[in-house]
């Protein structure tokens, strides 16, 4: 009986189990149409407006979102453990608080973007175009690609397709707290944070500031280290990126040698202060800029950098007992292929001494010898030289640390059994008048302590020195500049320490701010003016000549030109292949601040073959031979590519994304 009871019991089951089969809609299977079987698919149910219930778009300025969102999550479940949301709920501590909320509130308009009346909204691209714009450097600094999903030609729509704004909610905080300040006055002085920084961090710093103040600088890169770091210039200038008539250009360069820091600190605190005080309407800053170009590479060595800045960390472990003994005087110096770059450059000061006996000779725009080639020739080297011979830089500073000087040319001693010999260049008045500007303006530089540091044994009681003179060496930068061309360069030491505490920097900062505006302000002494031919027209490459300078500049593409002199009666010759010779006599008055005015007019003239050869000397024969046989390209470049394949390694954030997913999110790499 009882196993007649189960049975019934099943069959009851059954029929009812059978019973809700057939009632339920025939499904439809493929090729059900073409056999005739009639079945109707059941229609999905349509997305609905819910409420945005994740933590870190709760801010927003609407309330109700739908799914399947713009990427394509159809949950709010899957969105939330995708890659794109771990990104915004750590963009804050991954960019150091720097544009947040923006980058946040604009992702989330993308992830949970806005829904009314069971549509879903697209955020403006406008918007998006102005965060990219202001924030893209901030993912550049820690090596991080602008993430996909926040592309503003993909996901972001145009006004007139019937956009929001996803930062409308902020905008509107914003005003409600500039509103319940009242009326206190405004910051009226430039913020600085006086630390160290890494190599990502100064660029970030570079490209920010830029993009506070784009009316006035931009950023570029000049070439890059044998690691691959970007060699970064930012420029300031009332129209930046352009060579304008008649508007001198100066450059200063830092860390040169990679363990000597503060430079490299003082140039980056220059830019942050050049672009606040601009906007905050420093009249003699605003003049500086409108009227002068003025290019700042802080870093000629980031290689050599990291390496001293890892030592000296270790230094500071005091479980690390070796490295107590650690002083910052070498490690770090040369590059990463060990090479002293102010050691690296073509020995132009050699081919001048041997050659100033000659009747035409001249101490300027003396060519590269091709033999420089087929020696090791650093990548920072070569971007320094095809950066100063691209831009016709009047005036330069690069600076050092191990002393307390301004050092002029030139460097090597013009006896070579001579290491300590009095060594002047044909411009020896110009350029002490020059490293005095600096030195004088220097809080403590120009004082009467002669031994000072005692590193080289005795400099002067005035802060300058001759370079040969304070001790010899071939192949450094300041005579390059010098001898190949129109640039005057001088050297500063900025101090005993190589590697100063971070406790230092603020008092660094103060003792050279001075000096660094005044200096920049000296690239307008002497003369300048523009050489022309009778129809008004430019001439590119003449010579311009000071009677008793055996050191001629020339004019820039527009024939315009500066000549540094000092004060006093000068004669003055312009000239060029072709043309007759202009000759002019002027006055420089002691306390002239601006540069006179003096331009030529050259008439065409047939040059007979033996008046030709005047301008055939031999500093100007192969000028423009620069790496003729490709040396650079197949050594040095492969070299660096090696270099840079081997220590390729994935950024410091690339862990904590590639283990949350099971599937790495690639798209955050950044391809260079």
């Amino acid at each position: 009986m009882e196993f007649m009871r189960r049975k019934m019991k099943t069959i009851v089951f059954l029929n009812a189990l059978a019973t809700v089969i057939w009632c339920a809609p025939p499904r439809c299977d493929p090729g059900d149409e073409l056999l005739g079987r009639f079945c109707k698919e059941p229609e999905p149910e349509k997305p609905k407006c819910v409420d945005i219930m994740m933590n870190y778009c709760d801010d927003m300025s609407y309330t109700h979102t739908m799914f399947p969102n713009i990427l394509g999550h159809r949950t709010r479940e899957e969105a939330e453990l995708g890659p794109e949301y771990l990104l915004l709920s750590v963009v804050q501590n991954l960019l150091s608080g720097e544009c947040t909320p923006d980058i946040r509130m604009l992702g989330c308009s993308v992830l949970v973007p806005r829904c009314e009346k069971e549509k879903v909204l697209k955020p403006c691209r406008s918007t998006c175009e102005v965060v990219r714009k202001n924030c893209r450097h901030a993912f550049e600094g820690i090596k991080m690609a602008w993430p996909y999903f926040l592309d503003c030609d993909r996901f972001f729509v145009s006004d007139q397709e019937g956009c929001y704004d996803p930062l409308e909610g902020l905008r509107v905080t914003q005003e409600e707290a500039q509103a319940s300040i009242g009326n206190t006055p405004e910051e009226t002085h430039t913020i600085i944070q006086f630390s160290y920084q890494s190599n990502a961090q100064m660029n970030s710093i570079l490209k920010k500031t830029a993009a506070r103040c784009p009316e006035i600088a931009t950023t570029y890169s000049i070439g890059r280290s044998v690691e691959g770091k970007d060699l970064l210039v930012i420029e300031f200038s009332n129209n930046p990126g352009v060579h304008e008539l008649l508007e001198p250009e100066m450059k200063y360069i830092g860390n040169m040698h990679g363990n000597e820091v503060l430079g490299r600190q003082l140039l980056i605190y220059l830019t942050q202060y050049l672009c606040s005080e601009y906007l905050l309407g420093n009249q003699r800053v605003q003049t500086l800029i409108n009227t002068t170009r003025i290019h700042i590479l802080p870093s000629m060595n980031p290689d050599g950098y990291e390496l001293a800045a890892a030592e000296v960390q270790g230094t500071n472990d005091p479980e690390n007992e070796e490295a107590q003994n650690y002083h910052s005087w070498t490690l770090g110096r040369g590059n990463a292929q060990n090479i002293d770059l102010n050691r690296n450059f073509p020995d132009l000061t050699s081919v001048a001494y041997s050659r100033r006996r000659h009747r035409h000779f001249r101490s300027d725009h003396i060519p590269i010898p091709d033999a420089y080639w087929f020696d090791k020739v650093a990548p920072e080297t070569y971007a320094v030289m095809k950066w100063i011979r691209s831009i016709p830089f009047v005036l330069s500073a690069n600076f050092h640390g191990g002393e307390l000087v301004v050092s002029y040319p030139y460097d090597l001693s013009k006896h070579p059994l001579e290491e300590k010999m009095f060594s002047p260049t044909p411009d020896e008045q110009v350029f002490k008048q020059i490293a005095r500007t600096y030195a004088d303006a220097h809080a403590t530089m120009s004082g009467n302590n002669s031994e000072r540091c005692g590193n080289f044994g005795s400099i002067g009681q005035d802060g300058i020195i001759n370079g040969a003179k304070w001790y010899s060496f071939a192949g450094g930068m300041q005579d390059f500049n010098y001898l190949h061309t129109n640039c005057l360069e001088v050297t500063v030491e900025l101090g005993c320490d190589k590697f100063p505490a971070e406790e230092e920097l603020y008092t660094g900062w103060q003792d050279n701010k001075e000096a660094l505006l005044t200096f920049m302000e000296s690239v307008h002494r002497g003369i300048k003016g523009i050489v022309k031919d009778a129809d008004g027209n430019g001439i590119k490459g003449a010579r311009i000549s000071v009677r008793g300078i055996r050191h001629d500049i020339t004019t820039a593409e527009n024939g315009d030109y500066w000549r540094l002199l000092t004060a006093g009666i000068h004669i003055l010759t312009a000239s060029a292949p072709g043309y007759t010779r202009a000759m002019k006599k002027i006055h420089l008055p002691a306390r002239m601040q601006k540069a006179g005015r003096v331009d030529f007019v050259l008439q065409k003239a047939v040059v007979k073959p033996d008046i030709e050869e005047d301008y055939n000397i031999p500093s100007m024969g192969t000028y423009e031979r620069f790496d003729p046989y490709n040396q650079f390209e197949r050594y040095a470049i492969s070299e660096q590519n090696q270099n840079r394949e081997e220590r390729q390694e994935k950024p410091w954030w690339w862990s904590y994304f590639s283990r949350a997913h099971g599937s790495a999110p690639t798209w955050l790499l950044r391809i260079d």
